[in-house]
């Protein structure tokens, strides 16, 4: 109807109609009285304005976590009256089909970096236990730099991810789920537990699980602080009591996982909001931010900002209204911003002129060549040295590659040297494309994707501030008289 509307608007531009032109504005939304135009491409233009859609303002009524900063009771008195629990037999009643089909209506995608559709990967479990039992993981360890999201759900709405991981067990015929928290987070892990020990008493979770017939046990897991372990295989075997390291894959975790058997591990905050769409409805969820870009999403914003925060917000929301509607703007203001990391550290990152205009969601960022990742937003300001702050992240990765893979291994520990001199610009020129090179033989070379996080925002520096780069070397080169060649 709509393209119809315009290919009939433009011919009658064509026509040159002034009286045509006012009714045709007025049938498709544009009122006639504020109509002046001057050429075909300025009507075109007006019309294109009149449909888009603007994304972000969620409305209060629309939020999934309504107790993200703790102001009323995190237990389960509180989260039932904040709607946690309602009915939930109601949705165990209608099966696992009913659950994985209301889930991949909801277009919901993973949070926990990839965006992988969760329905989709929900629906690998086999659909015969043929004797093994089926395990729902909860990927808790959130060691991702600049990452704050998860810990939030854990430690002030933790039913929420209980009740989640009670119907995505049962979309999946799990017998239990294993929350695998990271060990620093020691009070999110005591208010887990106390919340898991409330839903036992209530008959919430065990034998009879709701009163449903479906038995469904949770337990916390404790980890050390690898960051390797917020890679699923690698968590599996932390889990198992092995060394956290990755897994080659196939068999995935869906055939072959915890303990070989079939295993779905999913992120906190995607589980956390499944009992909310089943109850609201998919096309509740679906009809917030762009096509294959659905729902709400927590963003947490560091950095140069005036108020670092964690929000919940809607998908494909401005990144520069995320910041200066949540955040109180950029430190120095918005011209003061030199660049950020949209996703967390190992997202490619992107300069002023990008973060202008740019959608917050998996596709809008990936066409600037980024990735929303977990949503954690690294802000920095002209004030911050771009070379030294992507340095810093080449040390981290250096140190948390579990050296499993040659190219990580090696790889991660020659860049951090390489980056290093970067900083004070004791380095060559061609050294800046040999860096380059580095990271593409690493990129995709590696069992897991650790090999990517530290290539990637080395990519970004280089790809955005490589004018940078070389005038510190020439200027190293000047104050110490040496060829920069």
């Amino acid at each position: 109807m709509l393209k119809h509307s315009i290919k009939t608007f433009s011919k009658l531009i064509n026509n040159n109609s002034s009286n045509i032109l006012n009714n045709a504005t007025t049938s498709i939304g544009v009122k006639s009285s504020i109509v002046n135009y001057s050429s075909t491409a300025t009507a075109q233009q007006q019309v294109a304005q009149a449909e888009v859609k603007v994304y972000g303002g969620l409305k209060d009524k629309d939020r999934i976590f309504t107790n993200l900063y703790g102001e009323h009771d995190v237990f389960l008195k509180g989260a039932m009256a904040r709607g946690d629990w309602y009915r939930t037999k109601d949705l165990i009643d209608k099966g696992k089909d009913w659950i994985l089909k209301e889930i991949m209506a909801s277009g919901l995608r993973g949070r926990g970096g990839a965006g992988f559709p969760s329905g989709l990967k929900w629906s690998f479990m086999p659909k015969q236990s043929r004797g093994r039992p089926h395990y729902l993981v909860i990927n808790a360890d959130e060691g991702e730099p600049g990452t704050c999201k998860d810990r939030e759900i854990m430690r002030h709405d933790p039913h929420k991810l209980i009740e989640g991981c009670l119907v995505a067990g049962v979309a999946m015929k799990a017998c239990a789920a294993y929350i695998y928290i990271r060990g620093e987070f020691h009070h999110e892990a005591k208010v887990l537990e106390q919340a898991i020990d409330e839903a036992y008493k209530a008959g919430l979770l065990g034998d009879n699980a709701c009163g449903s017939g479906y038995k469904f046990d949770v337990y916390v897991h404790r980890g050390a602080g690898a960051y390797i372990c917020g890679e699923e295989t690698a968590l599996i075997e932390s889990l198992e009591g092995k060394q956290g390291k990755p897994r080659l894959k196939p068999p995935f975790p869906a055939g072959a996982g915890l303990y070989g058997c079939p295993t779905t591990v999913t992120n906190v905050e995607t589980v956390a909001v499944a009992p909310t769409i089943l109850r609201r409805g998919s096309s509740w969820f679906a009809g917030m931010g762009r096509p294959k870009n659905s729902g709400t999403k927590l963003y947490c914003i560091s950095g140069h900002v005036n108020n670092p925060c964690t929000v919940e917000e809607e998908m494909s929301i401005p990144l520069r209204e995320l910041i200066d509607k949540h955040c109180g703007g950029v430190i120095g203001g918005w011209d003061n911003l030199q660049a950020i990391i949209p996703g967390g550290s190992s997202t490619p990152v992107i300069p002023k002129y990008i973060c202008d205009d740019v959608l917050m969601d998996f596709d809008d960022l990936r066409r600037v060549k980024s990735g929303l990742g977990t949503a954690a937003v690294i802000v920095m300001n002209k004030q911050s040295d771009m070379i030294a702050n992507i340095a810093r992240l080449s040390k981290f990765y250096k140190h948390e590659s579990c050296g499993q893979c040659t190219p990580c291994r090696e790889g991660s520990g020659w860049t951090w040297d390489i980056m290093e001199r970067m900083v004070t610009g004791d380095a060559k020129l061609d050294e800046i494309d040999m860096l380059y090179e580095l990271t593409k033989q690493v990129e995709g070379h590696t069992i897991c994707a650790l090999g990517e996080a530290f290539s990637w925002p080395i990519q970004g520096l280089i790809s955005h501030f490589r004018p940078e780069m070389e005038d510190r070397i020439k200027q190293f080169q000047t104050n110490t008289k040496q060829s920069p060649f």
